[in-house]
């Protein structure tokens, strides 16, 4: 192993620097080929996490204001569904910051809002008591819907 191998487990931080100096100079030969490839990798991977992530939370809140809205507001008349509206607001958001810094995540918009479908009915679910049966099998919003400041499904 070497010696800029061994710091990367030892000293994150030092290691990149160094890696870093590295690249500047040119002297691409000493780099740690193997971990900046991995690290590479796994920025990727974080990205398409936190997508997963926002898709999620965006999907329950959507799940929650069209299945649960109109019980909790004949319920309870100052309900508005504020909170919620809040949430959404916040998710597009910041998907929408994500998708601009990083672009490339838009090819994987349609795959990643499916895949975070069935964890989005878990929350809803788990959030409301509603029935898992409540919520459709697969996602009901499409991907420009999902995106959209100004759509909210109908209750």
């Amino acid at each position: 192993m070497t010696e800029l191998a061994s710091l990367y487990q030892t000293d994150y931080s030092q290691w990149t620097q160094r890696n870093a100096e590295l690249l500047r100079a040119g002297r691409f030969e000493e780099l740690d080929i193997e971990h900046l490839l991995e690290e590479l990798s796994d920025m990727s991977k974080s990205d398409r996490r936190e997508l997963h992530s926002r898709f999620l939370i965006l999907i329950a809140h959507l799940l929650k204001w069209q299945f649960q809205y109109q019980t909790l507001s004949e319920r309870w008349r100052e309900f508005k569904g504020d909170s919620w509206r809040s949430t959404i607001i916040e998710q597009r958001q910041q998907i929408s910051v994500l998708l601009r810094k990083s672009p490339d995540l838009k090819s994987v918009l349609e795959e990643t809002s499916i895949d975070a479908y069935a964890d989005a009915v878990e929350l809803a679910h788990k959030e409301t008591r509603l029935a898992r049966t409540t919520f459709p099998n697969a996602c009901p919003y499409s991907i420009k819907q999902l995106l959209d400041d100004g759509f909210y499904p109908d209750r």
